[in-house]
């Protein structure tokens, strides 16, 4: 059996330093960057605040550079027996083995990172520019070119393992050819918009951001202590340096951006976080995994498809409305969409769609017709479905409430990846 010599510790512990440093440069830099941000007219309205302050906006990009900058100087650290002349990968436990270069895993890193900084600098195109969502909706695609060419030049697999109960007809495995990288450019659209759609309050999108990358981090150990094999624990340590500053730079911007957010992170910081995420899912070779630990986002985006494909009628913000009490205090309601207000009727597929989630349980109906059709329902997005059982909220507890969910969600991941598993694989 192979063991790593210590230096993949050791690069591992140098990871989890720079992470603190990352964290720390966050925090430091931020609040140093808010003026110039206003200055330069980067900022947004916090409209579910009484008085609609205007904060600096696109906040995580500096958290993006700082990430970036330390990928760059982290570089040569899981290489530098190399530059030793040592030149020994692998030990076994009686022969040493000398090897090559790894050019592959440097190519895997240096890819990940270009990925990385090229949808840094189209989310940050598209706070500037406020590009329409048919145009948008792409960028992640093209950001993601240099990390399939890498994969194909790395003759990364294609096929895919069969479920025990389809093995009988289709076979162990199945060869899906460029069909898996259709399947990749989908994961990567998936990942970096997904949470970009959850977004509207103080602290949802780098709080949610955060406990995906603690829950990589989390299965990331797990599989390394489960599966001592050489290639399981190279992947997983890929992801691990790529996680660890990563969860370090997020928290440091969630800093800034919980309740009462004194920035907003823009969808500069949801194109970066979605894209690292597919970069860790898709070189690391747990993308089925991945997808578990998005499943509050899968369903938010399910849910939201009536409205999404225009269905149900989509106002331009599906945030909730914010009511302020005698006693001062500001809370949150689920929102509305007014279905007989709108030039266009709702089409007969709409209203199945709305009765369907009503019998699941899943639509509040403000208002029907004297027909009995619904003419007025909660703005299907998850935020507004935990409104319609919790009742108005403070933001701060209804993102607190969303984080659970995300946290539950992940839970429920690892049962499935964990346990359930055997009976499909």
């Amino acid at each position: 059996m192979f063991q790593h010599v210590i230096w993949h510790h050791e690069s591992l512990m140098v990871s989890i330093a720079m992470a603190a440093i990352a964290l720390a440069l966050t925090i430091g830099a931020i609040p140093k960057l808010r003026s110039t941000f206003i200055q330069a007219g980067i900022t947004g309205t916090d409209i579910l605040k009484p008085h609609r302050p205007i904060l600096p906006e696109t906040m995580g990009l500096p958290a993006a550079i700082i990430y970036l900058i330390t990928m760059f100087l982290f570089i040569p650290i899981p290489f530098i027996e190399w530059f030793g002349g040592a030149g020994i990968s692998l030990v076994h436990e009686e022969h040493p083995s000398l090897g090559t270069f790894p050019y592959h895993r440097l190519g895997e890193i240096l890819s990940a990172i270009l990925a990385i900084q090229s949808m840094v600098l189209l989310g940050f195109a598209d706070d500037i520019l406020d590009v329409r969502w048919r145009y948008k909706i792409w960028f992640p695609a093209i950001a993601g070119i240099p990390l399939l060419v890498v994969y194909y030049t790395s003759f990364g697999v294609t096929f895919i393992v069969v479920p025990l109960q389809l093995r009988p007809w289709l076979g162990d495995i199945v060869q899906l050819g460029a069909l898996y990288y259709v399947y990749m450019l989908c994961l990567i659209i998936f990942c970096t918009h997904s949470i970009n759609i959850l977004a509207g309050i103080n602290g949802i999108e780098a709080g949610q951001t955060l406990v995906i990358a603690l829950s990589v981090i989390l299965n990331d150990c797990l599989y390394i202590h489960n599966n001592p094999d050489r290639t399981s624990v190279e992947v997983h340590l890929f992801s691990l340096y790529f996680m660890l500053p990563f969860a370090g730079v997020t928290l440091g911007l969630l800093y800034y951006n919980w309740f009462p957010a004194k920035v907003f992170v823009g969808d500069t910081f949801c194109y970066f976080a979605g894209m690292t995420f597919a970069v860790v899912g898709i070189l690391g070779h747990f993308s089925k995994t991945l997808v578990l630990f998005f499943i509050p986002q899968a369903f938010n985006f399910l849910y939201s498809c009536p409205q999404v494909f225009r269905f149900v009628e989509c106002p331009r913000h599906r945030m909730p409305r914010q009511q302020t009490l005698e006693d001062g205090r500001t809370v949150l309601h689920f929102s509305t969409v007014k279905l007989d207000d709108n030039k266009k009727a709702i089409s007969k597929l709409g209203q199945i769609m709305l009765y369907i989630l009503k019998c699941l349980g899943l639509l509040k109906v403000v208002r029907k017709d004297d027909q009995g059709r619904i003419v007025e329902c909660n703005n299907l997005t998850l935020i507004n479905l935990v409104l319609t059982y919790t009742g108005p909220l403070p933001e701060r507890n209804l993102t607190c409430a969303l984080l659970l969910v995300q946290v539950l969600g992940s839970l429920l991941a690892f049962y499935i990846r964990y346990h359930l598993v055997k009976y499909v694989y």
